[in-house]
């Protein structure tokens, strides 16, 4: 289940820095300018966490926040603060307006990350990724464990992150340079036939039993996680 998270902040490399690491960790991503902006995206397609910065445009951060909990529809959206304010009496305010967790600025994008998926673990349980699954594949997160069927696959770390990225987006066609650049990381000094190569390993890791190939090769693009197509049906005699 793919978790949608509105990013509502004024500040464009703060967005883009959300952005950028909330979808390397396999979250859906909207972005918002101000508070005006996100209450129509909101309302037209409700997410399932907002990050929402205290300092806006118009519309303020706290006063959106206290919207949303005064609607029915929204009163249980898990909200993520993020401000430059670190004065307690703030975050106390914050928090007593409906905020799920406070994050002050400058901060790690790994800490807000680890805080979004804690505040979903409390809130939605089911939204927390703690356990991916796709056909007969099972992934636990918590103990990195990964089994096919009854049967545990070790993996190596890559292995894992590749499988976990691909199990987060099944059936979503991926080219080399986004695997590497999700899997691997911008700053890594890895070629693109590195794709290929670990793709091949995981391979032989999932159909060590004989299974059906579950990783499709889209020929000149990349690579999705996919249902093989069923064998065509044998011409009958005229």
């Amino acid at each position: 289940m793919t978790v949608r998270v509105l990013i509502v902040e004024d500040e464009p490399a703060v967005r883009r820095l959300l952005a950028y690491n909330l979808e390397a960790a396999g979250f859906e991503v909207a972005e918002a300018r101000d508070g005006e902006e996100a209450l129509r995206q909101i309302e037209e397609l409700p997410p399932d966490l907002l990050i929402l910065d205290w300092m806006l445009p118009g519309l303020s951060g706290i006063e959106l926040c206290r919207r949303l909990r005064r609607r029915p529809a929204t009163a249980a959206l898990p909200v993520v603060m993020l401000t430059a304010r670190v004065e307690e009496r703030d975050r106390l305010r914050g928090l007593d307006t409906g905020a799920d967790d406070y994050v002050t600025k400058p901060f790690s994008p790994a800490e807000l990350v680890a805080r979004v998926r804690a505040v979903l673990r409390r809130a939605r349980p089911a939204m927390a990724g703690e356990v991916l699954t796709f056909a007969d594949l099972r992934m636990d997160l918590a103990s990195r464990r990964v089994f096919r069927g009854n049967r545990e696959i070790p993996l190596s770390r890559t292995e894992f992150r590749l499988l976990r990225h691909l199990l987060e987006n099944p059936h979503r066609v991926f080219e080399r340079a986004q695997l590497l650049d999700r899997v691997w990381g911008l700053d890594a000094d890895v070629e693109l036939r590195t794709v290929d190569a670990t793709i091949r390993r995981l391979r032989r890791a999932l159909n060590a039993g004989g299974e059906p190939d579950l990783v499709r090769t889209v020929r000149g693009t990349g690579y999705a996680l996919d249902l093989p197509e069923p064998a065509p049906e044998p011409l009958s005699a005229p």
